[in-house]
């Protein structure tokens, strides 16, 4: 019987295939794990659980909630200090800023708010005629005083009863009447406002296929079904579609139909299309510094059109500008640079193809210098970077997804990249599941990882439809998400944001649910503003520790003690597996004899909470507290190494797993088991 040691200081190769079971020779299957999800790999080689996510609002229009509807974002960035993201649904277009939603520029002032209990209707009265119409509009409610469960929570205006002139009913937005019978009366004030909506031209059916590139308030957006368009911001609740006007001379043009582009870029200040219906291998470049003119000549200055010459019609699916324009067709990879290494002209640009890859029609990423994107099929990630002088080959495109083909299997849809905390590439797999990738070539570093939101859809998981990131000034960008779910037996769709990864010192600003909220005040046991979750069973972090579970009662949830502080959402697990341990025995490799984990080591970074066992049915959970601390306080966070003895005989899958299903903190730097092998 041998007796070994080993050491588990890395896990910087993420999720890895079961095809690797057996490949216990290489550095990656000591670096990698058999299942990883809801955590994400750090950099620095360890695994920390991913934040929850904030309910930021109900998606436009209930019809868009059908199941064959679809809801695209979009990041839209004027300045450091005006970011946008940007609501499609079907013809409208809804805009968030600071993780709110804007609103129109000016409301209707409250004169007076009455519960009937006989109807169940909350009716609203205002000081003079308001513009809802009959009904149907989404309304922002706030600074009333007396009943102050209507301040700062979305209402729809009830179609039934019908609006008068100076009077509305509110209903839940999500639907039914709001139930207001514990309410505290009206006295005074208040403003009820419109969600500021933007009719587009953009049918549902349209919106997956749209593609945008921006510069400083004016963005452009193209789709092969429609002309050219402008999307321009005049302030945040004033934003402009207009069709592009271009200055054209010859042929193709831009203007005609079957012959707008589908994809489009900025490159070495020129406004960049390419693939229409008619010319899918043509790439229009625009006059210097001039974006809607597209007059060819001879002077450097001037546009230029150049058609792709290849044995089949390959289609453009991307371009992507760095140093160089690629360019990615369905049949391959290929470099917009110029004869002598200056700006492109007319006369002097070269297009060179690198690759055969092919490219599926999904917009890349860039990071720093690389550009990573899709191949054909949307199930391979490749990475297109540089790797020595352009003009002797210069270009590669390695499979990213070499160690964990499965987790991409059904292929992909998007991809979204977030450079800081950690740079991570997200992508949102067919099936609905968020899928990240953290990416560091530098550190060699490149680890897979999945994300299985809280909250179900169906009889199945929440489906993630659409995601954006946004970057940010205070150190962590930011990644926003669209999410499917059944609740209350109705099908919804909530934009939602990824929290922050460093949340402070302590567990009290700490946020691990799903479509959450929070709440920071004085002492209380009821909270309000819940109507997204209703009739929904729901985790509650209170005061920085873990809350007994609660169903929502229509907008309300009442807690078991008063708290300060809280996050209430949906719960989540997450979980990391090994594979089985290689550890080495008298007569050679342990792998196929009996071994037996008789204890192991933990090594945790600001953790509160975990349960460790050799598979999901057989853990051990892990006491945070001890009889030193005060009991009626949160647990801090600990950071060190923690002890386990595990149960159980001698097995030849010896696996180690470890979680946490609580509403708290966990990052596992390090493990270090101690076993026993028993050579036949």
């Amino acid at each position: 019987m041998a007796r070994s040691a080993p050491a588990f200081s890395s896990f910087t190769a993420g999720e890895i295939s079961p095809r690797l079971e057996g490949r216990t020779n290489i550095e990656k299957y000591r670096e990698g794990l058999s299942d990883l999800t809801n955590m994400v790999v750090m950099p620095h080689g360890g695994v920390t659980r991913r934040p929850g996510t904030e309910f930021l609002g109900q998606c436009a229009s209930s019809s868009n909630a059908a199941d064959n509807h679809f809801v695209r974002l979009i990041p839209f960035q004027f300045k450091t200090s005006d970011t946008y993201i940007l609501e499609f649904t079907n013809e409208t277009m809804r805009v968030f800023r600071n993780d709110l939603q804007v609103l129109e520029s000016s409301g209707v002032s409250i004169s007076g708010a009455s519960y009937s209990s006989g109807t169940g209707r909350l009716t609203i009265t205002t000081g003079s005629a308001h513009n809802f119409g009959s009904g149907g509009q989404e309304v922002f409610i706030s600074g009333v005083s007396g009943m102050t469960e209507l301040n700062n929570r979305n209402f729809r205006v009830s179609t039934n009863p019908q609006p008068s002139s100076t009077t509305f009913v509110l209903d839940e937005v999500i639907g039914g009447r709001v139930n207001a019978s514990g309410f505290t009366a009206y006295t005074s004030g208040g403003t009820a406002t419109k969600i500021y909506e933007k009719t587009t031209p953009y049918q549902i059916s349209f919106l997956k296929d749209l593609r945008f590139a921006q510069s400083a308030d004016t963005m452009y957006i193209v789709h092969p079904s429609f002309a050219v368009r402008t999307l321009t911001r005049s302030d945040h609740n004033n934003w402009t579609f207009a069709a592009v006007s271009f200055n054209e001379n010859s042929t193709p043009t831009l203007s005609s139909s079957n012959n707008y582009p589908s994809v489009v870029s900025f490159f070495e200040q020129r406004l960049v299309f390419a693939n229409t219906n008619n010319n899918p291998q043509t790439i229009w470049f625009s006059k210097n510094g001039d974006y809607d003119n597209f007059t060819t000549g001879t002077g450097d200055d001037n546009a230029l059109i150049y058609t792709i010459a290849s044995n089949q019609v390959n289609a453009i699916r991307f371009l992507s500008a760095t140093r160089v324009l690629t360019v990615g067709t369905s049949g391959g990879e290929y470099v917009v640079t110029s004869t002598n290494d200056g700006p492109i002209t007319p006369a002097s640009t070269l297009i060179r193809k690198y690759s055969n890859y092919g490219s599926a029609p999904i917009e890349p990423v860039q990071v720093a210098d690389v550009t990573l994107f899709a191949q054909r099929g949307s199930r391979k990630i490749r990475e297109f970077k540089f790797v020595g002088d352009v003009n002797t080959g210069g270009y590669s495109a390695p499979d990213m997804t070499i160690l964990a083909e499965h987790i991409t299997d059904g292929g992909i849809t998007q991809m979204a990249y977030q450079q800081e905390p950690d740079s991570v590439v997200w992508c949102v797999r067919s099936d609905g599941t968020l899928l990240g990738l953290t990416y560091r070539r530098e550190e060699e570093v490149v680890g897979w990882h999945k994300h299985i939101i809280g909250g179900s859809f169906s009889s199945g998981q929440a489906v993630v439809e659409s995601i954006a990131t946004l970057p940010t000034d205070t150190g962590e960008d930011e990644l926003y998400m669209v999410v499917k779910r059944t609740i209350n037996s109705v099908t919804r769709k909530y934009v939602e944001k990824l929290k922050v990864f460093d949340f402070g010192s302590n567990t009290i600003n700490s946020f691990f649910v799903d479509s959450g909220l929070s709440y920071s005040g004085s002492s209380a046991n009821t909270l309000s503003g819940l109507a997204h979750l209703k009739n929904e069973s729901v985790q509650i972090l209170g005061d920085g520790a873990s809350h007994p579970d609660k169903t929502i009662s229509g907008n309300t949830l009442t807690l078991d003690y008063p708290v300060t502080s809280a996050a209430v959402g949906y719960s989540f697990e997450s979980s990391m597996k090994t594979l089985r341990v290689d550890s080495g025995s008298v007569d050679g490799s342990s792998q196929g004899k009996p071994k037996r984990i008789h204890g192991i080591t933990v090594r945790f970074f600001e953790t509160v909470g975990a349960e460790v066992g050799n598979d999901s049915g057989e853990v051990d959970r892990i006491f945070f507290r001890d009889s030193s601390m005060d009991m009626d306080t949160a647990v801090p966070m600990f950071t060190g190494d923690k002890d386990i003895e595990f149960p159980g005989g001698f097995d030849d899958d010896d696996r180690i797993f470890i979680k946490q299903d609580q509403p708290l903190p966990m990052t596992v730097l390090a493990f270090y088991p101690r076993m026993n092998t028993f050579d036949k």
